[in-house]
């Protein structure tokens, strides 16, 4: 029988399908097409030679222009083979590159790195884009888990409790700042980074601070190698770990027990002073993995967050970080004109199994890009 053509639609009209098909069951074939069984296309046309000339697939199955499921002229030979899909995968749009709504395409961009997806948005000027690339990285960062082991159970009771601070000075500009924390807070042990000699050192060394801190020790001479340590508590000077900047160590006794306190502030990780930033972590994981049974405090800027991997193998030798058994894990420190919506948790106060945080807040400090940490501590008997 010869193949009878469809009427002709008006033009540009599309005739409604089911597409896909429902599970289980094939396209219904077409009038012109006896031979196979395809999608229907769009619409059919009738032309001067009196044959029924369908629309090419997308896919790559079908006949195109001159071309009849009987062959005749303008036979183009056997279409290539259909291809097979499992059922419930979806079928692949080509074409068009808004094919599909912008809510469909959110899952294929939080599964991909969404800070990449955010920085091409941006650079697309796409402002849909820059909307779910931005709630696809939140969102992701909500749910990261953060690393670290739990703390163990305490051996026995709590001998002391210790308030703990460290701030970073910003060469020295937030002496001010630090000065009325410690009239407010009045933490035990402090940890000073950036403490130049005339504005930080000076203050420290005044008669109120030496009444409220008798005893304290200072390392370094620029505005960003000084460091300063004070202490409630009798404090000797117990070493150092070598670096750019002060690093200083001191043994403080508390409750008739020794306490290892040490002042972290590596290089950044900036081009020129990576190499060097790897070393001095690595050297205060050597510290910490050579503590032995007795307690020790690491406080400082630390210009590293737990998404890099040297200050990971640090917390690897069993140090534990503060804020995070607080419940303040990614509360950022740095920058502070940023935080606390934005920005990255670089400032850490690290301790050993000893001791347990009752309580952590970072703290704003005026004239400085960081912000200061308060830890709450109970410590425990050395096993």
């Amino acid at each position: 029988m010869p193949c009878v053509p469809a009427p002709t639609p008006p033009n540009n009209a599309i005739r409604p399908r089911p597409f896909p098909p429902p599970f289980g069951q094939e396209f219904p074939k077409h009038r012109c097409d006896t031979a196979r069984t395809r999608p229907p296309v769009r619409h059919h046309r009738l032309h001067g030679d009196g044959k029924c000339h369908g629309r090419a697939h997308r896919y790559g199955y079908g006949y195109g222009r001159g071309t009849t499921a009987a062959g005749g002229p303008g036979r183009r030979g056997p279409a290539p083979a259909r291809r097979h899909r499992a059922p419930g995968v979806p079928r692949r749009r080509l074409g068009r590159p808004d094919a599909r709504p912008p809510a469909a395409r959110v899952p294929a961009l939080a599964a991909g790195p969404a800070g990449l997806g955010l920085a091409l948005a941006f650079a697309a000027r796409w402002r849909r884009g820059l909307f779910w690339a931005a709630a696809a990285l939140l969102v992701t960062a909500a749910f990261v888990r953060p690393y670290g082991a739990e703390a163990p159970a305490p051996h026995g009771p709590a001998v002391a409790r210790l308030r703990v601070l460290t701030a970073n000075l910003e060469f020295g500009r937030a002496t001010d700042g630090l000065l009325a924390t410690l009239r407010r807070e009045r933490p035990d042990l402090v940890a000073v980074q950036e403490c130049d000699p005339d504005r930080c050192a000076a203050a420290l060394d005044s008669a109120p601070v030496r009444a409220a801190y008798p005893y304290r020790l200072l390392a370094g001479y620029g505005a960003a190698e000084g460091s300063a340590m004070l202490s409630r508590f009798p404090l000797a000077r117990d070493g150092a770990v070598a670096g750019e900047l002060a690093m200083p160590r001191a043994a403080v006794t508390v409750a008739g027990q020794r306490l290892r306190f040490q002042v972290a502030h590596p290089m950044p990780p900036l081009p020129a002073s990576l190499d060097t930033w790897r070393t001095e972590l690595g050297r205060l994981r050597a510290l910490a993995a050579s503590r032995g049974h007795e307690p020790l405090i690491v406080a400082g800027d630390f210009n590293s967050s737990q998404d890099h991997a040297a200050f990971r193998a640090l917390l690897d030798t069993g140090l534990r970080d503060s804020a995070r058994l607080a419940g303040h894990p990614r509360a950022p420190s740095w920058p502070s004109w940023t935080a606390p919506v934005l920005g990255v948790q670089i400032d850490h106060v690290l301790i050993s199994d000893a001791l347990r945080p009752r309580a952590a807040r970072f703290l704003d400090l005026p004239d400085t890009d960081h912000r200061a940490l308060l830890v709450d501590l109970d410590l425990y008997s050395a096993r």
